[in-house]
């Protein structure tokens, strides 16, 4: 169960419709419960496909106890966000078709430009402020001036310019809202949200900290960026 503001739920209320599917969600004004906003079908059967990790779950982590936790070598993916680890376990199959389908069309369109598509796992480190740190793994990512941003340690230390993810029913709550307000306050460009249950990319347009337009693009259509106008998806293609 989730407690949100009056206030949270209006500006986000698309999202709250679909972690109601998965969870009751109570709506608060001035501090009081007035209201609950519950899925009719709820499937409490799905397996989580992203979790809390171990060892701290009466307290936040620090990073450097993310770093620690994180320092050996493992296939694992672990993600930093607000304070708390999350281990992302193994994406299904319609997860992972979607993954490998819009990669490759980034890939085509993109092809011998400055700006360059990559793939998790990849590394982001992003802050609202100074002094904040939180390490992301976004399943596709669009890069520009690379190079610029390449440290001594062979690691990117930059911010990409636009962020895809794609929902799962474990990652569903941290993608529609944790992670949207991050790209939102840390600097990305433009975030797609890839839902392969429904079929449809909502793309976000972020400018100074605020959402300068959002809209919806469903399958059989096209999905098209407002950052890059040539970038275009033909959805038919990307789902199962």
């Amino acid at each position: 169960m989730q407690r949100v503001s009056s206030t949270e739920i209006q500006n986000n209320f698309g999202n709250y419709l679909l972690i109601a599917q998965e969870q009751d969600v109570i709506i608060t004004r001035n501090g009081k419960d007035v209201a609950r906003l519950s899925g009719l079908n709820k499937r409490n059967d799905l397996v989580s496909e992203e979790i809390p990790s171990q060892g701290y779950g009466l307290r936040k982590a620090t990073y450097e106890e993310f770093l620690e936790f994180t320092k050996e070598e493992t296939l694992d993916r672990y993600e930093y966000i607000d304070g708390e680890i999350f281990l992302q376990a193994s994406p299904k199959v319609a997860h992972q078709f979607a993954s490998a389908k819009i990669f490759g069309i980034f890939s085509n369109i993109l092809n011998e430009q400055t700006c360059q598509p990559f793939t998790a796992p990849f590394d982001i480190t992003i802050s609202r402020h100074e002094g904040d740190i939180n390490v992301v793994q976004p399943d596709l990512m669009i890069i520009c001036a690379l190079e610029e941003n390449l440290g001594d340690d062979g690691y990117y230390h930059g911010i990409p310019e636009l962020v895809v993810e794609i929902l799962s029913s474990g990652t569903k709550r941290n993608d529609l809202i944790k992670k949207l307000n991050l790209y939102l306050d840390g600097g990305i460009k433009e975030y797609w949200i890839v839902d392969p249950e429904i079929k449809q990319v909502l793309i976000y347009r972020f400018e100074d900290g605020q959402i300068l337009k959002n809209k919806a693009f469903s399958s059989p259509g096209k999905a098209v960026s407002f950052l890059f106008p040539n970038l275009e998806v033909d959805l038919a293609k990307v789902f199962l």
